[in-house]
This record gives C-alpha cells, sequence and structure tokens, in this order.
C-alpha cells in the first residue's frame, strides 16, 4: 500500500498490474465533456509497461530530426506528414521537397541534446500554489530550468524564478511564438513544440525573426495515461538531464479546473487520473 498523494495502491492479477483508488469520501468533480460521467476514483496501470516506456526516454532523444524521419521505413511518406499541420492534403509527403521546405525550420539533421547532458534540471508547472510559496532563488539554482507554454515570469520570480532554458509549446501557445518569445527577457530559450508544424508558426520565424532555436517534440507514447503539457515536459527532461525535480505540479483531488499561478482557473482534463499516473511515476523512483 501507497500512500502519498492520499492514494493507495494494490497488486492485480500479476506483477506488473497495479490499481491506484482514491479515498472513497474523495469528491471528484470533472466531468467527461463528452459522456457527462464523473471522473472515477480508480486507475488501472501497468508498471512493467511505464519502466519500459520511461527507459526508453531515458537513453533517446526527444527531439525529432532529419536522421529519425529518414531511418524510418517510408518515413516521409508514413510520419513526416503528420508533423505539418494539414498534412494530409500534401499526399503523404510524395513531394518530398515541399514537406522538407515546411519542417525545414524546426528539423535539425542529427538530435540537438543527448541523454544526460545536463545536471540538475527543474520543470516548472503552473499550478496556482506556486505563490504559496517562494522557490523563486532554489529554481534559479538549478542547472536548467523547462517552463510551459505561455507561463510568465515577468512579475512571479519570487515564486518561480526568473531562469529559463526550454519551454514546451502545445498547439495554441505554438501559433503565438511572437508573444512567447517576449516571456524570457535573455530571448535565448529553446522552443519545444508538442505538436505539429504550422504555416503561421514559420511564417512568424522568418519574419520577425524569431532567434530562438525552435523544434518539434519526439516522444513517447503514453496511451490514455497522464496527458498535457506538464507530461511532455517531464519527459524532454528526463531526455536530457541526469537528475528531475518537479515545481507546480500540486492539485487539490477532485477540482474540477486547473488553478494557475498567473490566471483565473480554467477548465482542465482527467484530473485525478493525471494525479495517479504522477503518483505512480513516484513511486516508481
Amino acid at each position: 500500500t501507497e500512500n502519498g498523494l492520499g492514494l493507495q495502491a494494490i497488486s492485480g492479477k500479476d506483477y506488473c498490474q497495479v490499481t491506484l483508488t482514491y479515498p472513497s469520501d474523495t469528491d471528484s468533480k470533472w466531468k467527461d465533456p463528452k459522456t457527462g460521467e464523473v471522473e472515477g476514483l480508480s486507475f488501472e496501470f501497468n508498471l512493467c509497461e511505464a519502466v519500459a516506456t520511461w527507459e526508453q526516454v531515458r537513453n533517446s532523444t526527444t527531439i525529432l530530426t532529419r536522421e529519425f524521419i529518414d531511418a524510418l521505413p517510408n518515413g516521409w511518406e508514413e510520419y513526416a506528414w503528420r508533423r505539418i499541420n494539414k498534412g494530409v492534403l500534401l499526399n503523404n509527403c510524395k513531394n518530398r521537397t515541399l514537406c522538407m521546405e515546411k519542417l525545414s525550420l524546426v528539423l535539425p539533421e542529427t538530435p540537438p541534446y543527448v541523454p544526460r547532458q545536463f545536471g540538475r534540471c527543474a520543470v516548472i508547472g503552473n499550478s496556482g500554489d506556486l505563490l504559496k510559496t517562494r522557490f523563486g532563488k532554489e529554481i534559479d539554482s538549478y542547472d536548467v530550468v523547462i517552463r510551459e507554454n505561455g507561463a510568465p515570469i515577468e512579475n512571479y520570480t519570487e515564486y518561480v524564478g526568473k531562469k529559463s532554458s526550454f519551454r514546451l509549446l502545445n498547439r495554441g501557445s505554438a501559433k503565438a511564438l511572437d508573444k512567447v518569445v517576449e516571456l524570457d527577457e535573455t530571448r535565448q530559450e529553446v522552443l519545444i513544440v508538442k505538436t505539429t508544424i504550422h504555416d503561421i508558426m514559420n511564417q512568424m520565424i522568418l519574419d520577425i525573426p524569431i532567434r530562438n532555436p525552435v523544434y518539434l517534440m519526439l516522444g513517447a507514447s503514453f496511451g490514455s495515461a497522464a496527458k498535457g503539457t506538464g507530461l511532455k515536459a517531464l519527459e524532454f527532461a528526463l531526455s536530457i538531464c541526469d537528475s528531475v525535480d518537479m515545481y507546480g505540479f500540486t492539485v487539490d483531488p477532485g477540482y474540477k479546473e486547473w488553478t494557475r499561478y498567473f490566471s483565473e482557473s480554467r477548465k482542465g482534463h482527467t484530473p485525478l487520473h493525471g494525479r495517479a499516473y504522477y503518483q505512480m511515476m513516484e513511486c516508481l523512483g
């Protein structure tokens, strides 16, 4: 039994299977927007698959490269177009020149980073609980600091620090690259997009111009496990860092909205499932 975040772990039918269950009095409030069903309190995980997946992450690059696409069987025809917005219109990249042109600004030839290239790294979430602490100086003491989407630094350095080495971006933030690059006053953040390259992004990179390195994320598949930019930021950190600490990922059990340190709350997604997944990872070390 493990009680780290109020959850209990119960072994399944074999040593790989585990069920994480919240206390029965947990007030689950989040509803699936499609079905209207309230999120459950028990979640099943396969520990063996989780260990294998994260071991893969620890020992491989998570940046999409031309080398990777070229090494795949029919990599351009079956994969590359999926990383381009509206790539389905490119006829499976049969015109490889056009696909290469759309990816050229974000596609390095070989991995720009290697496993354990950096020492201590901090991944900064956006939880409103960051305002209850003053971890700014502690965060700035890390070799690398990884942030998410449009999370601001200015006016919040006492709580979230001022150092920023990498920033993971979802689709919405990636389409606002011109605003994102202004968040770090050094203009040296490496921007990593977890979705697809969009013509709007390419245009901004060229026209502004954006000097920050911009790459696409090449990540492992976590199926229906915890989703969101936070998990991808952790994945990226584990692929380049020797040790990783997380800040700003705390939530209350049963919440139905994300609290953020820089704005009003907003709707979340599968909060209890996500929290259970992070608990499982913590138990695995």
